[in-house]
């Protein structure tokens, strides 16, 4: 049975919003480094205010660095897909595929049980996926979908690594802010080579990183807080409502949104409830 699943779905709604304001940026890739940045300043304090157990064993320290691996990967492929599609195409298939990364690997992997009602739930997905990729004007932009299917590869890994070092007793807050400690050089050094670092910018860019890396913090902490009392396909799934929140967040910053990735999100939606085991 599923334990505070207001908790999955305060954070999909979260996360869908930090992305909707690195969607503002002119140079999402690089502007991104300072959302990961203030994001971690976050982090730090809250593992300092809630430290918890912290890290009872050494694999759970080691699963969260791997962990961070899969967040330094998540953060610029996201940016690199923004600066080629739109916002909800991109949300949809990245979170929309990592449900097909994260299911398989729960089952085979973590010994998760999976139903016949999880199959079909993965299938809804997979058929969402598909209708929103293939929209018109992101269809022409094949870069723009291969960055997003490398992001939704990335969010299935770290998700899958945070759910082992919970599982070894980490605390949610020393694990997130481990992952981001171990992100950010990452990031920095590939968006140094790439000359992908953004300039300081106005006072009004400044204040919106820092929002996003607030929003990006606290959406993590509920996610932790949830994936630690529910299976991990489970808790992705809820999570992953978070498109419907981005097709709606996508019409306020002023995108149109073609019926295909309005149904592309409602087959999600569909798809988690599905997913959802009862009660």
């Amino acid at each position: 049975m599923i334990q505070g699943p207001l908790e999955l779905l305060a954070s999909a709604f979260l996360h869908a919003s930090w992305n909707a304001l690195l969607e503002r940026e002119r140079h999402p890739q690089g502007a991104v480094l300072a959302v990961l940045t203030a994001a971690l300043v976050f982090a730090a304090a809250a593992a300092l205010a809630f430290p918890g157990a912290g890290f009872p064993t050494r694999a759970g320290l080691l699963w969260t660095a791997a962990a961070g691996v899969f967040e330094g990967v998540y953060f610029l492929t996201l940016a690199a897909a923004l600066g080629r599609a739109t916002y909800g195409a991109v949300y949809a298939v990245a979170r929309g595929g990592a449900l097909l990364v994260v299911w398989p690997a729960a089952a085979l992997w973590l010994h998760e049980p999976v139903p016949a009602r999880a199959v079909a739930g993965a299938v809804l997905v997979g058929v969402s996926v598909a209708a929103v990729a293939a929209t018109g004007r992101e269809h022409a932009s094949r870069a723009g979908m291969a960055f997003a299917v490398a992001c939704a590869a990335a969010i299935g890994g770290y998700h899958l690594c945070y759910d082992r070092a919970l599982r070894e007793g980490a605390s949610p807050a020393p694990v997130f802010a481990v992952a981001l400690a171990v992100a950010l050089p990452l990031a920095w050094a590939a968006a140094r080579r790439a000359s992908n670092v953004a300039a300081p910018g106005s006072r009004s860019d400044v204040l919106r990183r820092v929002a996003a890396g607030a929003l990006a913090t606290a959406s993590f902490l509920l996610f932790l807080h949830g994936l630690s009392r529910s299976g991990a396909g489970v808790a992705l799934t809820l999570r992953n409502t978070s498109v419907v929140f981005a097709q709606l967040l996508a019409v306020l910053l002023g995108e149109r949104v073609p019926a295909r990735q309005w149904a592309g999100a409602a087959l999600v939606a569909l798809g988690a409830a599905v997913l959802t085991p009862p009660g």
